[in-house]
């Protein structure tokens, strides 16, 4: 939502969505179009259609949702034309006058007109243009034909004169001046003249042939630079031709062959001095076209560009009063035609609100009656609404791709805020690539306000979008880095020396005999000591695979308790007794004891096997444990008393919900008969959405539902702190992925000793950690988080059935939207 005045609403409550009230608007017609364009403004109601049985065209304002179309399909022809022209559209100004909706119309409608008829009249110019250089072309390449064939006919008839008959040419007559004279048959010859596309050139040629049996004289010479073709608008490389004919058959074929081939055929005089008089005609209204065109290109450039400045100003306001329009379709209309009652959804904090713009509405509209703003109680689930900030978006955004929360509900995503960078990190633990993330993010931090404004690609858009999740991810992945003590695989003595020292002063048995402790223990994080050891992959597969049990059991029973605040809110005292509590106490009872045998080695240095003790918790429960994986006084007793615990809570679970559910139905059904609500209230229950009042109770139904959830619960238990061993799985892989790039890639290369190695090892080595480490892995380790957070935590307690709080606002029109 937009910003709000200070004072003006409570403090941000992510925990639980904003309390929502059912609101019904009575607005009179006159100002109906400016109380919903102000509420459009303030963003704070969802309206309900209230004629869904009504097709779209015949609701109240379908004309006008046609003139906002018609509208629309003008700004995007200016949209259009302006793109061809190379013009921009100019940011908006806050000091431009506002137009209303018929003026804004009629400035279109005029606008559009003056441009259409800009363009065809330039279009009908360039025709012309385009036309007169063919044609002149035409007249400078033939004329240059039949003078050439002049000046060979004189030759010829001055070496007939003077008895000097050279070699014959292809210009040499076939037939002499006497065999001409005897035939007594006259032939006309004539000629067409014209140009044709090169690329069509010989075909044409060969048509020409086929069809006439040769009896044809063709001469083609090309065009030095390409034209503008008069029908298509487009440069193409073109021939001029003169074809010579006899007969009309012969030329109405060749008229038909220039017609199929594109072939423009443009008149021709065979006086010389015509042709010349000719071309200079031609040139002359040449020039006068190109002087006409620039003018009209000059026109319509300062048109484009008066358009340009405010074209967003346009747009924003025809898109505005479609949004408008479409809302007061969704309204009912009273039977006196004089108001508009409006339903929708509104937060509780909003009231004051709403009632001021409705005030402010009636008073601008000059209205002598004020709207009406009365809140209706109903059943119906209300949308859910968090209001959230640049930081929260991303991690609300999270949890709502799983499911929106429903009215009410606890919201994970408080928890997401911390939880999910951090199981991030626990499998991406590097500092040095927690750097590298780091600097990333900084990066889309820093240009924020820059990159806010200008429209990315689809992974751009959605990195982006992530930028403080991603800065979350990078700061636990130093932390988590430290803690491993890897920068880019290579641990470092970063609070204090190693506790360990070599058996030997050459360290030849560090990786077989092991090292001995000789100072305090490494303050903070992993020894570096125990990178390259022997005893280095056992340790930490056993301290991360621990770590991740311990962070999986806290997770779950954190999603557990929230499941007990639920049911407090909602005052569902059986989903207290019977679903949380044995919940707690399952899983408590196995996983919860494992995390605390796990602790008591740990702070014990004991060397119990905890594999053993937990077979035989169930294997041998009645058995003495062993004195070697024995961790405290009393192990098997308790052992005993919480296996008993886990074995209990099953059917506490199971049995006695759907019986008390069935007790609760049929005391609300003896209740059902109830006095009559005073006033409106009885109009304003909606039975359709209570999901107790007359439904018949199926208790085989219920006790099925109770069963499947009692069974994915147990075995839930399970595999959900199975599927929290995925982070010591990619913390291991990742780690040993880095180790490989570092010793087999740029060791390797710096041991050659040779400057080209080195710099394609130290390239190979970059593109691999970019591309495999901090893209791919990020990647995956993102998706990891994502599935713990889904299936494992959210599973406990988020139902997450609720519709999304979606409000009539203008600050949500997207751009793009037609």
């Amino acid at each position: 939502m937009g910003e709000r005045a200070k004072g003006c609403c409570p403090p941000m409550d992510l925990m639980r969505s904003e309390p929502m009230q059912l609101v019904q608007l009575i607005i009179p017609i006159e100002s109906a179009h400016l109380a919903v364009s102000y509420l459009g403004e303030l963003g704070l109601v969802q309206f309900k259609d209230l004629n869904v049985e009504k097709s779209p065209f015949q609701r109240t304002y379908a004309i006008q949702i046609k003139r906002c179309g018609e509208m629309a399909r003008k700004l995007r022809f200016f949209w259009d034309q302006m793109s061809k022209a190379g013009l921009q559209p100019a940011e908006r100004s806050v000091t431009q006058t506002a137009l209303s909706f018929d003026d804004l119309e009629v400035k279109l409608g005029d606008l559009e007109a003056e441009l259409v008829e800009i363009n065809a009249n330039g279009q009908k110019l360039q025709l012309s243009y385009s036309e007169l250089v063919e044609y002149k072309l035409v007249l400078q390449k033939a004329g240059e034909f039949f003078h050439s064939g002049l000046s060979s006919a004189e030759a010829y008839q001055r070496e007939i004169a003077s008895g000097q008959i050279g070699e014959e040419t292809l210009e040499t007559p076939l037939l002499s001046e006497k065999e001409t004279a005897t035939d007594s048959k006259q032939v006309n010859v004539g000629f067409i003249t014209g140009l044709v596309p090169r690329e069509k050139s010989m075909g044409f040629e060969r048509i020409l042939f086929r069809a006439t049996r040769g009896n044809v004289f063709l001469r083609q010479t090309a065009v030095d630079e390409p034209v503008i073709d008069p029908v298509s608008g487009e440069k193409v490389e073109k021939n001029v031709f003169v074809v010579f004919f006899s007969g009309e058959r012969a030329k109405n074929k060749i008229l038909k062959i220039c017609e199929a081939f594109g072939a423009n055929r443009y008149g021709f005089n065979e006086d010389l001095g015509k042709q010349s008089q000719m071309i200079t005609e031609v040139s002359a209204r040449l020039s006068e076209l190109k002087t006409t065109i620039d003018a009209g290109l000059i026109h319509r450039g300062n048109l484009l560009q008066t358009i340009a400045e405010q074209f967003e100003q346009w747009n924003l306001l025809a898109r505005k009063e479609k949004a408008i329009y479409h809302t007061l379709n969704m309204l009912s209309i009273d039977v006196s035609k004089k108001c508009l009652v409006a339903e929708g959804w509104s937060p509780v904090y909003a009231t004051s609100q709403i009632q001021d713009e409705l005030h402010r509405a009636t008073h601008d509209s000059n209205s002598q009656v004020d709207a009406i703003f009365q809140v209706l109680h109903t059943r119906e689930m209300p949308p859910t609404y968090f209001r959230t900030n640049k930081f929260t978006t991303a991690y609300q955004e999270i949890v709502d791709a799983y499911g929106v929360a429903k009215y009410q509900e606890a919201n994970p995503g408080v928890f997401t805020i911390v939880t999910f960078p951090f199981l991030f990190a626990v499998m991406f633990g590097d500092w040095g690539h927690g750097i590298c993330l780091l600097l990333a993010s900084s990066y889309f931090l820093i240009r924020e306000k820059k990159l806010s404004s200008q429209k990315l690609g689809d992974i751009m858009e959605m990195t982006f979008g992530g930028r403080y999740v991603i800065f979350l991810m990078s700061i636990f992945s130093i932390y988590t880095g430290l803690i491993y003590n890897e920068f880019f695989s290579v641990p470092f003595e970063l609070f204090a020396p190693s506790a360990y020292v070599c058996r030997d002063p050459h360290c030849r048995d560090a990786t077989t005999m092991g090292l001995i402790k000789s100072g305090e223990t490494y303050p903070f994080g992993l020894d570096p000591a125990w990178h390259g050891s022997r005893t280095e992959l056992p340790f930490l597969n056993s301290l991360k695979m621990k770590m991740s049990i311990l962070l999986g059991v806290s997770q779950m029973n954190l999603g557990i308790v929230m499941s007990y605040f639920n049911a407090l809110f909602f005052k569902n005292n059986i989903n207290t007794w019977f679903q949380v509590i044995p919940q707690m106490i399952f899983l408590n009872s196995l996983f919860g004891y494992l995390s605390v045998l796990i602790i008591i080695k740990w702070c014990t240095g004991s060397q119990a096997d905890l594999y053993h003790v937990m077979i035989y918790m169930f294997l041998s429960p009645t058995d003495e444990i062993s004195e070697e994986n024995q961790l405290f006084e009393g192990q098997t007793t308790t052992q005993l008393v919480l296996l008993l615990l886990a074995f209990v809570s099953v059917p506490w679970m199971l049995l006695p919900k759907p019986f008390l559910l069935k007790r609760q139905h049929n005391r609300h059904q003896g209740e059902s008969y109830a006095p009559l609500p005073d006033g409106e209230e009885s109009l304003l229950a909606e039975p359709n959405h209570d999901s107790h009042g007359h439904e018949e109770f199926e208790f085989g139904e219920v006790f099925v539902h109770q069963l499947i959830h009692t069974i994915e619960f147990v075995l839930g238990a399970v595999s959900n702190t199975a599927s929290y061993l995925r982070l010591w799985a990619l913390s291991l892989a990742h780690s040993e992925l880095s180790s490989v790039f570092y010793e087999r890639v740029l060791l390797l290369a710096w041991g050659y000793n040779n400057i080209f190695i080195l710099i394609i090892g130290g390239l190979v080595f970059v593109f691999a950690t970019v591309g495999v480490l901090l893209l791919m892995e990020t990647l995956s380790a993102f998706l990891h988080a994502l599935r713990l957070h889904w299936v494992e935590f959210q599973n406990k307690f988020y139902e997450g059935d609720g519709y999304k709080f979606s409000p009539f606002s203008f600050a949500l029109l997207d751009y793009d939207e037609e």
